[in-house]
């Protein structure tokens, strides 16, 4: 059986097969810390991430960005951060085994997106979903194209280029 998704990289001739997805591990505001920083003032871990100032404290969860990729039955998926409020924090902490999932956070996307135009700060909505799935996220309309794309898919060939600029992103 053919992959549902498969492309060569034309510089190194590496080749990826299967649904194309990157996830970041934490979202940027954890990266802007020292070290130590990150040490004492964070609580970090697969699903997520805690951030103490000394005037606030952020709160950030792990979700699912999915961009369909037309013509294809599996969507680019994005493992992304958005940052919530404390209550909505909380409530998602106490729930996320056994959500509602007529429940919707609002937050902003933490994390810059390649390729895309400055992607923090967009306003999105999660929703959490059961059967331990990570929450799946909707993008407030705006002329943004990470928007456009969202609700509008990508090309396939548009999903190759992307995972193929992925796939190098973090050589040196």
């Amino acid at each position: 059986m053919a992959a549902i998704f498969s492309a060569v990289c034309a510089c190194c001739g590496k080749r990826f097969e299967g649904s194309p997805s990157y996830a970041f591990n934490e979202p940027l505001h954890y990266l802007c810390l020292s070290p130590e920083e990150q040490q004492t003032r964070c609580e970090l871990n697969s699903d997520f991430c805690i951030i103490r100032h000394d005037a606030q404290t952020d709160y950030f969860i792990r979700v699912c960005l999915e961009i369909p990729i037309h013509g294809l039955p599996e969507p680019f998926l994005w493992g992304v951060w958005v940052s919530i409020s404390e209550k909505n924090f909380k409530r998602y902490a106490d729930t996320c085994d056994t959500p509602d999932e007529a429940d919707s956070y609002f937050g902003w996307l933490s994390n810059e997106i390649p390729s895309c135009a400055e992607t923090m700060k967009l306003k999105i909505l999660s929703h959490p979903r059961r059967n331990n799935q990570r929450p799946w996220i909707e993008i407030e309309p705006s002329d943004h194209p990470l928007y456009h794309d969202w609700k509008n898919g990508i090309t396939e060939e548009q999903a190759q280029a992307m995972m193929l600029k992925l796939m190098h992103r973090n050589e040196s």
